[in-house]
Order: structure tokens, then C-alpha cells, then sequence
């Protein structure tokens, strides 16, 4: 039987979790895309701990207008921002099974524009 595309995004994403992974030096940029919001964590795989975050729900992101990828690339560079002030400045991009397109694409572009490095 065919894949559904949410099992066929999983599979993706656990192939991608084997490689990818975050240090304390390197964190992981993890984004989690659904049909109406965008959200981008940093996560130092090794304690388990979050070290910045942001989405599309955070009041100086949701009163902004535009598309869903420009809202996407706002929230890239305020996690950009964020991780920069806790002193992260080279990541890991995980884009979670998601195809590096659209709103993947603008959030990572957005994080390079914030200072981020991958």
C-alpha cells in the first residue's frame, strides 16, 4: 500500500534524525510546519534542552501581515536572534521531513539573514 504523506514526511524525517543531531557548540535548528503556522526551535540534542524558539504565534510575528512565507521568513530571523543573543552563531538546519521549498526555504534564508550560519 501507498504511503500517506504524513508517513511518507516521518520516514523522511526519521532518515534525516540519524545524520542530524545538535551539540552545545553546533544546535540543531528544528522547524515544524503545519497548514496555517510555521515554528523554529534550537535544540542542544545532547542535554535535551531548547535553547531558543519562535513561530509564527508570537505576538510581534502575528500582527504582521503577508504571505505565509514571508511570515516564515520573520520567524527565521527572530530565532536567528534570539540564538544569537545566547551566544549561537553555527547551527544544523533540520527541516523535519519537510522539502526545502516555500516556507521551509524562506525560514532558513530569514535565520541566515538574523546572523545564523549552517
Amino acid at each position: 500500500m501507498a504511503l500517506t504523506k504524513n508517513e511518507r514526511r516521518l520516514r523522511i524525517k526519521n532518515r534525516i534524525r540519524k545524520v542530524v543531531s545538535g551539540t552545545e557548540t553546533r544546535p540543531r535548528l528544528a522547524v515544524f510546519r503545519s497548514n496555517k503556522e510555521i515554528y523554529a526551535q534550537v535544540v542542544d540534542d545532547v542535554t535535551g534542552k531548547t535553547l531558543a524558539a519562535a513561530s509564527s504565534r508570537d505576538k510581534s510575528i502575528a500582527s504582521e501581515n503577508g504571505t505565509k512565507s514571508e511570515i516564515a521568513a520573520l520567524v527565521g530571523k527572530a530565532v536567528a536572534e534570539k540564538a544569537v543573543k545566547a551566544g549561537i552563531e553555527t547551527i544544523s538546519f533540520d527541516r523535519g521531513g519537510y522539502l526545502y521549498h516555500g516556507r521551509v526555504k524562506s525560514l532558513a534564508e530569514g535565520a541566515r539573514e538574523g546572523g545564523l550560519k549552517f
